[in-house]
Order: C-alpha cells, then structure tokens, then sequence
C-alpha cells in the first residue's frame, strides 16, 4: 500500500514537471538532429550518413561498385548493390536507435525506460 502511494507521489511529482519535460525533449530532439551515424556495407562498397532524427544525409557508392554495374549491368549486380544499400541503411538506423536510446535515457536522470 505504502508502494502505491509513493508511486502516486512519484506520478504528481512528474505530473507537475510536465512543461520542463516537453522543453528537455524538444532540446534532446534538436541535439539528435545535430549528431550522426554513419554505417556501411560491403566492406564500405556502400556507406550511408543519418542524423540521429533516421534522416538519410548522404549515400555514397564506392566507384568501384558504380563500374561494375555499367560495365556487365547484370541483373546480380544491380540486386547485390541493392542489398548492400539496404544493408547499409538498416545498420545507420540501429544506430541512430541506439544513439536516441543513450540520449533519452540521459534525459530520463539514467532511469531505465521500456522499448
């Protein structure tokens, strides 16, 4: 019983400091926006740069990629390329996750939060 109360406590307390938690998520939205991850795949034949918001800021195709493309044009080449695109873009997005898990968790004072 006494848990209980402590944990409505606890909840008024939040309740109250609701205008200064929507202030440090806006803040904490901005500085995601502002840092980055870069991922890649291929042995870096493919390599994708997202901002911590999941936005892609650059694709890059290594030459030696985008050549043998042209050259044979196969329909295994283009699929490959496209797997490792994808390969790359899934990697960024874990980390711009984790990188949005480390930085809410900071924000929540270290307190461990559900995904």
């Amino acid at each position: 019983m006494f848990d209980q109360l402590r944990n409505l406590r606890d909840l008024a307390s939040m309740m109250g400091n609701l205008g200064d938690i929507k202030g440090k998520a806006e803040g904490l939205e901005q500085k995601l926006a502002e840092k980055t991850v870069e991922a890649e795949s291929g042995a870096g034949a493919v390599r994708v740069v997202m901002n911590g918001k999941c936005e892609v800021q650059s694709l890059r195709i290594e030459p030696a990629m985008l050549v043998a493309l042209t050259g044979g044009g196969s329909d295994a080449d283009r699929e490959m390329v496209e797997d490792l695109v994808a390969a790359a873009f899934n990697a960024a997005v874990t980390k711009a996750h984790d990188l949005m898990r480390e930085a809410v968790t900071d924000l929540a004072g270290g307190m461990s939060l559900p995904e």
